[in-house]
């Protein structure tokens, strides 16, 4: 979803100074009234009417020493679980994570998992 542009963000906040209700001034610019009203506040306390920045996301939980570790691990143990990852990871020190949140960062190093231990044989016979 694309943030309103700064020239309606000023408009409205230039129409409620004016001195127009927010319910009209909602209704005149066709956005809701909870819009003008955090809009209001925000130029208030802030002094801009300006789009606030995306936000970041929680940091990740292996840094890079964390990273360089689980990596020498994947090379000395390239079969192994994300379970076995996971104790691994703990008894070096590592954070607790769950298997989704490590499979995540074993993707990050570009690591490619084996789905099976093995493949069964084709089941059409060489004719």
């Amino acid at each position: 979803m694309k943030a309103y542009s700064l020239d309606l963000r000023e408009r409205v906040v230039a129409a409620c100074q004016a001195g127009g209700k927010q319910g009209a001034v909602a209704a005149q610019f066709s956005v809701s009234l909870s819009f003008v009203a955090k809009l209001v506040r925000r130029h208030r306390t802030h002094g801009s009417a300006a789009a606030l920045p995306p936000g970041q996301g929680p940091a990740p939980r292996l840094d890079g020493p964390a990273l360089a570790q689980l990596s020498a691990c994947l090379r000395q143990t390239p079969d192994a679980t994300l379970d076995e990852l996971r104790v691994w990871l703990a008894a070096v020190g590592g954070p607790s994570m769950s298997q989704s949140a490590l499979g995540r960062a074993v993707q990050a190093l570009k690591w490619r998992r084996k789905k099976r231990a093995s493949t069964p044989p084709s089941a059409t016979p060489n004719e």
